[in-house]
């Protein structure tokens, strides 16, 4: 029989990883930077990482590229920030495919132009096959949008006969996010020292681990993922159930 005064149900390494990149300005602007500087640096950090998670044996990996509250930051900024997009996309889908990295986009792409969604549709056509990394990146997405548009999917299943509104259940709204087919984040990183999840991925965040570290994204390495890392083996993931439960199943 375990021992019960040792940790029951540890984690291990968690198969998806969901990252909120913050702190891109604020780095910047402590270096006496121009915003801009932090957004182009955080691309390197961003190539790091999926290396780095795809060494780990890291299924998924979901990042927070673009919410959709970010609209409202000055139109330059915004501009800035959709051309680095494109840019980042033509120098960078290449090596992924190279690597075997099968990239996905979610988010409301009716806000983002005619130019960037044709290159994000042809990113995933290239590398849909691809058995890697499954790699998501977020733009223009908001965890409210994103059970919006699964509730009118419903919606209009139930007014076309298709589906009944009493046989709805939590299985018909998650098949409709964005996030439909991968499993929920086991760990979501937020760099940049706040403490908040920021309106993403409210529904698949239910059970998901949440690990805040100090650093801006531009300043987030290996070190600090494995510190990340480190911290979720040593949670206690229960689901809802209790110690005692979990070690029942355990000795059975």
């Amino acid at each position: 029989m375990q021992d019960p005064h040792l940790p029951i149900a540890m984690a291990d390494s968690p198969q998806h990883v969901a990252i909120i990149m913050d702190g891109n300005g604020r780095w910047a602007r402590s270096r006496g930077l121009p915003r801009p500087a932090g957004h182009r640096a955080s691309i390197k950090v961003v190539r790091q990482i999926v290396k780095e998670c795809a060494n780990r044996n890291v299924r998924y990996l979901t990042l927070f590229a673009f919410s959709s509250e970010n609209w409202r930051r000055p139109p330059d900024e915004v501009g800035m920030l959709m051309k680095l997009f494109l840019d980042s996309l033509d120098r960078e889908v290449a090596d992924l495919h190279r690597n075997h990295v099968r990239l996905r986009f979610i988010g409301d792409r009716e806000l983002l132009g005619a130019e960037l969604g044709s290159r994000m549709r042809s990113t995933e056509n290239l590398t849909e096959a691809n058995s890697g990394l499954g790699l998501t990146v977020a733009v223009a997405y908001g965890g409210r949008w994103d059970i919006s548009q699964a509730c009118r999917s419903l919606a209009a299943d139930v007014g076309a006969g298709r589906l009944a509104a009493a046989q709805i259940t939590e299985a018909h709204v998650a098949e409709r996010l964005a996030l439909a087919g991968l499993p929920d984040p086991d760990l979501l990183i937020r760099t940049g020292g706040e403490q908040r999840i920021s309106n993403f991925l409210l529904w698949n965040l239910a059970y998901t681990e949440l690990y805040f570290c100090d650093v801006f994204w531009p300043q987030f390495s290996a070190a600090h993922l494995d510190a990340a890392f480190e911290q979720f083996s040593q949670r206690e993931r229960r689901f809802g159930k209790t110690s005692a439960q979990l070690v029942a199943k355990a000795d059975a």
